[in-house]
């Protein structure tokens, strides 16, 4: 196929992982960064397996990418989508592209998805968010804690002060 050629003229080029499907959404082609993300047992006789039977995302049966390019007929990016490697417990976060190829009648003939594994990043974000959501919490804590102190303070100083003030009219004789 003349879109699988053209591809492979730059495939060189593509850092992140992609793969070629047809329309009926079976992987035609892949680069070594995709093959690179999956355990043997997912990665043998890849060509041909459908794309949702490798990655098991959260778009994949009802808002797939490459669909929705086909529909669009334009070139489609998704961030953040996750899921898992078929048959594994490993989640996986990736940016997403797709980019539609069609036939001269117009019918789909196949689209190139290429993933960004954000995995990592994704997890430092989340990290960090709960570190934010932690402090903010300590913070209320300790704003809690010195206010009432502070009205404790404020108490003690006001008895301070009228022990003071018996003791001076104690002193002046004023105190029966």
């Amino acid at each position: 196929m003349e879109m699988l050629e053209q591809i492979r003229a730059v495939s060189d080029v593509i850092i992140d992982g992609y793969f070629v499907l047809d329309a009926e959404r079976n992987i035609l082609d892949f680069n070594q960064a995709f093959h690179a993300i999956l355990p043997r047992s997912v990665s043998r006789g890849l060509k041909g397996k459908k794309c949702y039977e490798v990655l098991e995302l959260e778009i994949c049966r009802e808002r797939c990418i490459a669909q929705q390019c086909w529909k669009t007929g334009k070139h489609l990016r998704l961030d953040e989508i996750t899921g898992k490697v078929a048959r594994t417990d490993r989640r996986l976060t990736f940016i997403l592209s797709s980019l539609p190829f069609f036939g001269e009648d117009g019918e789909p003939l196949g689209a190139l998805v290429v993933q960004r594994n954000v995995t990592d990043e994704a997890q430092v974000q989340t990290k960090y968010q709960e570190m934010l959501e932690q402090e903010k919490r300590e913070r209320e804590r300790l704003i809690y804690i010195i206010r009432s102190r502070t009205q404790d303070l404020l108490e003690t100083s006001q008895q301070l002060l009228g022990v003071q003030k018996e003791l001076m009219d104690f002193r002046r004789g004023r105190l029966v």
